[in-house]
């Protein structure tokens, strides 16, 4: 199995989830492939990328089936926050599995608060004002926020391969709006009491993450 950690905002390759969830696999399952890929980029780069990764792992896979989904069984996502809605973006694309960790589900309204309307409106695309500069070093602009407009998530459109893990003290998203949206399109989601956005107990979680994981493909 190869797994991609996709992280959130503010994050990036060497996040702490993403790091735990390897060391994690290289000690209990040694035959799990995980990829941290860094993602501080466009919305449409991050899309391109994943895809591309995506299918140069199952291409590179010495398994010949002409079922395509089971070739896509074989790379799963996991998604973090921002990374939640990317993962959701990929799925309802190729119908890859994914496991999704406090995902964000509006961006287009969560990531408002980087734009000072009275300013520029979105619709000012070629403007170079950079709206905010994450930790991993994306330069977020007001296309990028008309990107995420122009994608928003509307459906689930493989729900049996998918898997929402909530926290219900998510400090940052509405987890209630959150599991509203994904159960009310068929997909497994398990609400946790407490916790916070950037689930800190990951490292407890992960012996149910893997067999989450297990039951998605």
């Amino acid at each position: 199995m190869n797994l991609i950690y996709i992280h959130g905002l503010d994050s990036d390759a060497n996040s702490t989830k993403g790091v735990l969830l390897e060391k994690y696999c290289q000690l209990h399952h040694p035959d799990i492939n995980v990829l941290r890929p860094d993602l501080n980029k466009t919305p449409a780069q991050v899309c391109e990328q994943l895809l591309s990764l995506i299918k140069a792992l199952n291409n590179s896979a010495d398994r010949k089936s002409a079922d395509k989904q089971t070739e896509l069984s074989n790379t799963v996502l996991i998604g973090s926050s921002l990374g939640g809605y990317f993962s959701t973006l990929i799925s309802n694309q190729i119908g890859c599995p994914v496991l999704l960790l406090n995902p964000s589900t509006q961006p287009h309204i969560t990531l408002q608060r980087f734009s000072n309307q009275s300013a520029y409106s979105l619709n000012e695309s070629s403007t170079s004002k950079v709206l905010h500069t994450t930790a991993g070093g994306w330069s977020i602009m007001p296309a990028d926020l008309q990107w995420f407009e122009d994608h928003q998530l509307l459906s689930v459109n493989y729900p049996d391969k998918v898997a929402v893990l909530l926290k219900e003290g998510d400090e940052l998203l509405n987890s209630e709006l959150t599991k509203d949206f994904y159960q009310g399109h068929g997909a497994s989601v398990t609400v946790q009491m407490g916790g916070d956005h950037r689930f800190s107990d990951f490292d407890e979680q992960l012996p149910m993450v893997m067999n989450i994981l297990q039951d998605l493909l």
